[in-house]
């Protein structure tokens, strides 16, 4: 028997079909095309998932459950997407309806970066914590909690977002309608930014030579090897990065009391780099007794987290459920 586990992201839809010890029978990676909008982005999932089966020579029949994993805010209970900041005209989306045109298994939806902690806590780096939060760090900053051994899901299936944890009283403006959120500053565009301002306010740095002084070509990678080169700017929005990242986790190590603080998204690459500071300032501003009992930690999955999260999210669902 097997299950599935899609990870729906802004630019590349990963899936995998799973055996029931959850060692990958098959993986793909798609381009989303969201602009075309959810019609299209479901179709391409069916498609996906179709191919997959086919190419592994699986019946439905010998499909257990299928996970899906979702950027934004949903109803998980109703298979609903109801905003997806980075989809265009995804408004209330009704998934696991639209799914089960094609598929008779049972299918359920989580937000993207629930099911990534749900693969890095069962299968990574939070293996054997009952007390887990994940971030994720790219294009904005995401957020999970396990607590007492739980998902954390609170009263709209919204809870655990840091990333909208306000920083500045008249901070960047932020999508969700406020300004000086977390992310705006710690993730992959909010690093960008502070370079870029830096580079307005007079400093140089070497990447204004590898971008021919084009600033829309300037990179999160770009600023970590800069940083491996002797940067000074890139060593000082590194620094800066990391402490605002380490002040949002200081509050957060208080509130929740963790054991382990898991750092994931494309951003993390730039690990120690970025992570040293944040470690230095949740030190000095975390509660001694909680942050010395919290590790701050790389996620040990990278891409595969969010489709082993998402099948063993929809095993879970589905035990559940009877």
């Amino acid at each position: 028997m097997y299950r599935i586990g899609v990870d729906l992201g802004g630019t590349r839809i990963k899936a995998a079909v799973f055996n029931a010890e959850f060692a990958v029978i098959q993986e793909r990676s798609d381009p989303t095309e969201a602009e075309l909008g959810p019609d299209e982005v479901i179709s391409k999932i069916k498609k996906i998932v179709h191919d997959m089966l086919q190419q592994a020579g699986i019946a439905q029949e010998a499909i257990l459950s299928m996970g899906v994993g979702i950027p934004g805010l949903l109803d998980p209970e109703l298979g609903l997407s109801i905003f997806s900041p980075n989809f265009p005209e995804w408004d209330h989306v009704p998934v696991v309806e639209m799914l089960k045109t094609d598929f008779h298994f049972p299918i359920y939806i989580d937000n993207d970066v629930r099911v990534n902690l749900y693969g890095e806590w069962l299968f990574g780096a939070g293996r054997g914590y009952k007390h887990v939060v994940l971030i994720t760090l790219g294009t904005g900053l995401g957020s999970g909690i396990i607590q007492d051994g739980k998902m954390v899901y609170g009263t709209t299936s919204s809870a655990g977002e840091i990333g909208h944890m306000n920083m500045f009283r008249e901070g960047r403006p932020c999508r969700c309608g406020s300004s000086g959120c977390l992310g705006r500053y710690a993730s992959a565009i909010g690093m960008v930014r502070t370079f870029t301002d830096q580079l307005a306010q007079g400093f140089t740095s070497i990447i204004q030579d590898w971008t021919g002084g084009d600033l829309a070509r300037i990179t999160a990678a770009m600023i970590s090897d800069a940083y491996d080169h002797g940067d000074v700017l890139a060593k000082r929005v590194m620094q800066e990065t990391g402490q605002i990242l380490g002040f949002g986790l200081s509050s957060v190590i208080n509130l929740l009391n963790p054991q382990v603080v898991i750092v994931g998204g494309g951003m993390s690459a730039a690990g120690d780099r970025l992570l040293n500071p944040v470690r230095e300032t949740v030190g000095a501003h975390a509660l001694r007794l909680s942050s010395s009992a919290c590790q701050i930690i790389q996620a040990e999955l990278g891409v595969r987290a969010g489709m082993i999260g998402a099948a063993a999210y929809a095993k879970l669902r589905s035990e559940a459920n009877g």
